[in-house]
């Protein structure tokens, strides 16, 4: 079980350094696949962050603060509704509020 939340974790930080990659990428660069690596990026960061907590759940790792993850979750989301939004017509701001976003989610994530 220890492999499989490290994997997890793993998977959650390389999603973490995709939407801050694909938000800068469409920042400096304006190149068109920054939209997907943002969009496809906070999927995986979306999806590996429920696995996450449904893990911890069910090993009872410890005492999870439901309202944090709830949080959190909120944000994640949004981060995904904006790289969806961001796809479909690419635009600076929402690559700027979804990066803004993830690096809130952090914040809430570390300090917390």
């Amino acid at each position: 079980m220890d492999f499989l939340y490290s994997a997890l974790v793993f998977l959650h930080m390389i999603g973490l350094a995709g939407i801050i990659a694909g938000f800068l990428m469409q920042l400096m660069t304006d190149n068109v696949k920054a939209t997907k690596v943002l969009l496809h990026s906070s999927l995986l960061q979306f999806v590996t962050g429920l696995l996450l907590v449904g893990i911890a759940e069910m090993a009872d790792l410890g005492d999870i603060d439901h309202m944090k993850i709830g949080v959190k979750l909120v944000i994640s989301l949004a981060v995904v509704v904006v790289g969806v939004l961001n796809l479909r017509k690419p635009a600076k701001n929402l690559a700027i509020i979804a990066g803004v976003l993830a690096i809130v989610n952090i914040g809430v994530a570390v300090f917390w």
